[in-house]
């Protein structure tokens, strides 16, 4: 639910729930909480001050029993794709792309841009912030290479792609690649050979290749559907699937597409579309590769629409190769936005942000089922990743 504005400010006087400490062998889910931005009935935005907001760390060793077990108060923002943050693939390290913040001007409040991406120790105890990267103008969607040795971040107002080295908790801007065009989100292939990247105005993804610490912009882009959010590459490499929200960031009554793209082919391309739903922004692939997922808003952040639905919902997608087919629809909570699959593929967690909790689904087999139970959060839950194991 994400339009274009915005960035911080604010001073980093942080708490902390509790520590990692000893349950640092679970997987971990990081999740970023917006307090200031909601919307009225009429889904007119609603603004607050800065200084609320919180990056948690949830313990999932049990999936139907989450923990939070550390809350940092960092500024974050619900403006951009659900996947401004993510956790290094040996779990030390996190990222938070902070794209937004809100600001006074007069009597009033506005959103501004900001160019700040947060650094977390998470092997510190208790867990704390080891540093603050100045990137471009509105970082958004970021990925950690599957070495973890780089991460590139997607600056939506300044058209480009920010590189950054990993050393440690010791981040730092190697190069900022032009991309022509705003994009919103960026992912390696498991391979780390090539990146790849949504240009959410143009309607295309972008290809990048990767060789060492070095990432060029190939300048081939693959046209997929309207107003590409979002992306997820297969855990073999061989497809990507792109949330195309149709709606420019919001949904609009129309029905929106899933694009498959054939990453064996030269050049890349797109096979098969998928009909999803109205406003497709989270999307999520099992580490199995067999189930993919693509989060619907269904305009439940505004019910003076003629398509509002109460609660958005999943549209749920069984993988078979290069073969995509929409199977369900399984209603989850007010305004959906991330989704994260457990390391093992058994369970999917949705954030809902009206709601301010996780839908809790369960993959067995060949069917993904709602548990009924739901994970409460202490804030709006405006993305969300998971560790790899």
């Amino acid at each position: 639910m994400r339009a274009r504005t915005g960035i911080v400010a604010f001073s980093l006087a942080f708490g902390l729930a509790l520590s990692l400490g000893a349950a640092r062998a679970a997987p971990f889910m990081i999740v970023g909480n917006d307090e200031k931005l909601i919307w009225d009935e009429q889904g007119k935005p609603i603004l607050s001050s800065p200084g609320k907001d919180s990056v948690l760390i949830v313990d999932l060793a049990d999936p139907m029993n989450p923990k939070i077990v550390a809350n940092l108060p960092l500024e974050n923002s619900v403006v951009g794709p659900p996947v401004n943050l993510d956790i290094s693939p040996d779990g030390s390290i996190a990222l938070v792309a902070d794209s937004v913040t809100v600001v006074k001007e007069g009597d009033a409040l506005k959103q501004v841009l900001n160019d700040k991406i947060w650094v977390i120790d998470l092997k510190a105890s208790p867990v704390k912030l080891a540093g603050t990267v100045t990137g471009a103008k509105q970082p958004s969607g970021l990925s950690f290479s599957p070495s973890g040795d780089l991460a590139l971040v997607a600056n939506r107002a300044d058209k480009s792609i920010t590189v950054l080295s990993i050393k440690g908790t010791e981040v730092k801007v190697i190069d900022t690649i032009a991309m022509g065009d705003e994009v919103s989100q960026v992912v390696f292939t498991p391979d780390g050979k090539r990146a790849l990247a949504s240009k959410f105005a143009a309607h295309k993804v972008a290809l990048l290749e990767v060789n060492g610490d070095k990432v060029t912009y190939t300048k081939t882009d693959v046209t997929v559907g309207l107003w590409p959010y979002n992306l997820v590459v297969s855990p073999d490499g061989k497809t990507a699937l792109t949330a195309d929200n149709g709606g420019s960031g919001s949904s609009d009554g129309n029905v929106d597409t899933v694009s498959i793209i054939d990453l064996e082919l030269k050049p890349p391309r797109v096979v098969d579309k998928v009909v999803v739903g109205d406003g497709p922004e989270g999307i999520a692939i099992s580490p199995k590769g067999d189930f993919a997922v693509a989060v619907i808003l269904a305009g439940s952040n505004n019910k003076a629409a003629f398509f509002h639905r109460p609660k958005g919902y999943v549209s749920v997608l069984r993988v078979d190769g290069k073969k995509v087919t929409k199977v369900k629809e399984i209603d989850v909570g007010g305004l959906p936005e991330a989704a994260v699959f457990t390391p093992d593929g058994k369970y999917l967690l949705v954030g809902n942000y009206l709601d301010q909790d996780f839908a809790i689904l369960r993959v067995d087999g060949t069917e993904v089922t709602d548990t009924g139970r739901r994970f409460k959060v202490p804030g709006h839950p405006a993305s969300a990743r998971g560790s790899a194991r």
